[in-house]
């Protein structure tokens, strides 16, 4: 296998084993385990993967959440690639732009697929790509067959946990000085967000199936937000963190998007 980018696989071996260290020493001195650590290890191995969703080559994007990129949910798209899925990226490489900017960007990319394969697509959104993923099958329900959330905050926005409040207020800071690629308190309430605000309240479009993953153990949004009331709601026992990377959640998806 080829070595891409320079080396990356050999950091990411070296970090492996340094969390591995970790962990083993926390085991030695009986610490409480990282619930995201043994998250990440559930799907770390592709030979223990569950088995993927038949894709038979319909078109599939998954949106990453707040402060996270393409690359925090590469193992899943590797893993429903396998199931046949016709992968393309959101284009995210950290989300925290403009919510309008950022969702005409995805619906481009996603014309793009559906007009390629001819099928509408499968959305998945962890946490804010969730959020906008909602408001993508609002605005364009000819581009999604089935929306899949992971931890989103469908009904309100701000039902989140007080501590993300600190991360959100640095990233809106930045933007309201100015800085390019950053959202800013403005979005809340001013005109550059007002189409997704609109769309993010209007009803669910009945033609496209909606799932729901929450946790009540959810330690960033609150699992409340997650319940919309055109949604299948699933519970789940993630971090908040590790749903996109939890074995747990990819078995339930699975057996979930076999049902039609």
């Amino acid at each position: 296998m080829g070595m891409p980018l320079g080396g990356i696989p050999l950091l990411a071996d070296g970090a492996t084993r340094v969390v591995d260290g970790l962990t083993s020493l926390a085991d030695l001195l009986k610490l409480p385990r990282n619930r995201l650590y043994d998250e990440w290890v559930s799907t770390r191995d592709p030979a223990t993967w569950p088995e993927s969703p038949s894709g038979d080559g319909r078109p599939a994007m998954l949106i990453p959440g707040f402060l996270a990129g393409d690359p925090s949910l590469s193992p899943m798209a590797r893993w429903l690639k396998n199931g046949g899925w016709t992968m393309t990226r959101s284009g995210i490489n950290w989300n925290v732009n403009c919510t309008q900017s950022t969702v005409e960007a995805i619906e481009e990319r996603l014309e793009a697929v559906v007009s390629e394969t001819g099928q509408r697509a499968l959305l998945v959104g962890q946490s804010r790509g969730g959020a906008m993923g909602k408001v993508i099958a609002v605005r364009r329900p000819e581009l999604v067959e089935t929306l899949v959330t992971l931890g989103s905050p469908l009904n309100d926005h701000f039902e989140i946990h007080p501590r993300t409040w600190f991360g959100i207020g640095i990233i809106g800071g930045l933007g309201a000085l100015g800085i390019p690629g950053f959202l800013s308190t403005s979005c809340a309430t001013g005109d550059c967000c007002r189409d997704t605000r609109i769309a993010y309240g209007r009803p669910f479009p009945k033609d496209v199936r909606f799932i729901s993953f929450y946790s009540r153990a959810d330690n960033i949004v609150k699992y409340q937000s997650c319940l919309h009331g055109a949604a299948e709601q699933i519970e789940i026992e993630s971090s908040h963190l590790g749903m996109g990377i939890d074995s747990e959640v990819w078995g339930r998806m699975s057996e979930e998007l076999r049902v039609t």
